[in-house]
């Protein structure tokens, strides 16, 4: 955790001054703490990787975080495509240094970092909390080559997602992030007629596949339905989803971006959506509201 000026351990006492304190470990506060020891022999004052971290941000023109409240929204997928479509622009500076650590590069000019870049094994899992956490984050900042313009907030349309983003939304307020706009991910299933399974239910309950007889039918009596998408919505959006949260909460709304299964395979085998000519239910999406946020950007 961090006030705005000193780290505080997450188990630390009430009134805890913080890490970089001088009365670190020694203030009457610090009595019973399981961190008072550590805090009496840290370094104290102000942290002076901060200046390396504001030097190296200061080369980096645009930064932007995405981010939520809830997890399991899409914010990988999101990040991972807003990627590959700022990549692909045209005439966009590219600055490179040989100094820090060195990305992984997904392609020539879209680099990615990540701690399971760093794991032995790429199954195990990461447990990092207090100051270990922090000192990984700022490592990131400070040796990593690259860099915040503000944050991009993802969300789902249901409201148990919507009540964690206007959280975070508060949370970038109060600390002076400026909010970009926020994206609905998930807003709905699209899907071409082909791209159905079609089920019949038997007399014991199970299910045939009739999927080839379907789209057989319907190749030689309405060809015309091949070209139609089929919506449908997956969560309750009645409460008006992020849209209406964005208009009472007065920041941005980028844009809905619909589930999509070939959108989703996109990810799962890392190339953008937008050159997948299976992805044109989904792609369109996505390419608007990166074209906002560029617009707002520059």
């Amino acid at each position: 955790m961090d006030d705005g000026n000193h780290q505080i351990p997450e188990n630390a006492n009430e009134h805890c001054s913080g890490l970089q304190s001088e009365e670190a470990g020694k203030a009457d506060a610090c009595a019973g703490c399981p961190n008072q020891q550590i805090c009496d022999t840290a370094p104290k004052g102000p942290d002076p990787d901060l200046v390396t971290v504001a030097e190296r941000m200061a080369t980096i023109k645009h930064k932007i975080r995405v981010l939520s409240g809830k997890g399991g929204v899409g914010k990988s997928t999101f990040s991972a495509q807003l990627s590959f479509a700022l990549a692909e622009m045209d005439s966009q500076d590219i600055h490179q240094s040989n100094l820090g650590w060195s990305p992984v590069y997904v392609e020539s000019n879209l680099g990615v970092m990540s701690i399971s870049f760093m794991l032995p094994n790429p199954d195990d899992a990461v447990i990092l909390r207090g100051t270990r956490k922090n000192g990984l984050i700022k490592q990131f900042l400070k040796d990593v080559d690259w860099g915040i313009d503000g944050a991009i907030i993802v969300t789902t349309p249901q409201q148990v997602s919507l009540i964690d983003v206007r959280k975070e939304i508060s949370f970038c307020k109060k600390v002076g992030i400026q909010v970009l706009g926020v994206v609905e991910n998930m807003s709905e299933l699209r899907l071409s007629i082909s791209d159905f399974r079609f089920l019949k239910p038997t007399e014991t309950g199970d299910w045939n596949d009739v999927t080839e007889w379907a789209l057989s039918y319907i190749r030689s009596n309405a060809l015309e339905l091949l070209s139609v998408i089929s919506c449908s919505e997956v969560f309750d959006t009645i409460r008006g989803g992020a849209a209406k949260m964005c208009a009472e909460m007065g920041v941005p709304f980028l844009g809905k971006v619909p589930m999509d299964p070939h959108l989703c395979r996109a990810a799962e085998e890392v190339h953008p959506c937008f050159t997948d000519q299976k992805c044109t239910v989904s792609a369109p999406a996505p390419r608007k509201i990166i074209k906002k946020l560029v617009s707002s950007c520059q």
